[in-house]
């Protein structure tokens, strides 16, 4: 789907309130700091680390979404930014916490990596092919390919299979890392 594709079902969708069960279980543990949460929607994530004492970057290409988050908590830094054309720079490292949640873009992993403080972590969730549809595509993982982009951080979570999100049903590769 395009840009307009995502602005239009931002507008015409109600935002999904949950936080990702992932993010939520693994950040319960950390001390608040600085997060970015990359093609983050309308904010699921984003709202719920600000309302957990997080300071938030936010960034989707989305200007739909953006605008949906922005009247949600205008303390977020919320940005309009397509990252498929690089439009967001990722700072070394700037962050306590990167989150890039059911979004898959390969060449974002290594910036995010860069991008985490020593001790920082890492959560990244993709889709990856269902028994039904081994199909490997631009949009889901082979499996084990999200652990082998993190073959250097220590892995503290690793799982592949369905997703135990209520809200996404399909099949995920799921990870957080922290950089040594």
């Amino acid at each position: 789907m395009d840009l307009r594709g995502w602005d239009e079902r931002y507008r015409s969708n109600p935002a999904n309130e949950c936080v990702t069960p992932l993010l939520s279980h693994t950040v319960s543990a950390l001390i608040p700091g600085r997060a970015l949460d990359l093609a983050c929607g309308a904010g699921r994530n984003a709202l719920w680390l600000a309302a957990h004492g997080w300071q938030v970057t936010a960034a989707d290409g989305s200007s739909a979404a953006i605008e949906i988050l922005k009247a949600r908590n205008p303390a977020i830094d919320a940005r309009v930014a397509d990252l498929e054309n690089h439009e967001f720079t990722i700072g070394p490292d700037s962050w306590e916490l990167i989150a890039i949640l059911y979004y898959l873009q390969r060449d974002l992993f290594e910036p995010a990596k860069r991008g985490v403080v020593p001790g920082g972590i890492v959560i990244a969730i993709a889709h990856i092919p269902e028994p039904a549809d081994p199909q490997i595509t631009r949009f889901r993982l082979a499996p084990g390919e999200l652990a082998a982009y993190f073959h250097d951080f220590e892995i503290l979570h690793q799982y592949e299979g369905p997703s135990r999100d209520p809200a996404h049903k399909r099949w995920v590769a799921e990870i957080v890392a922290r950089r040594p």
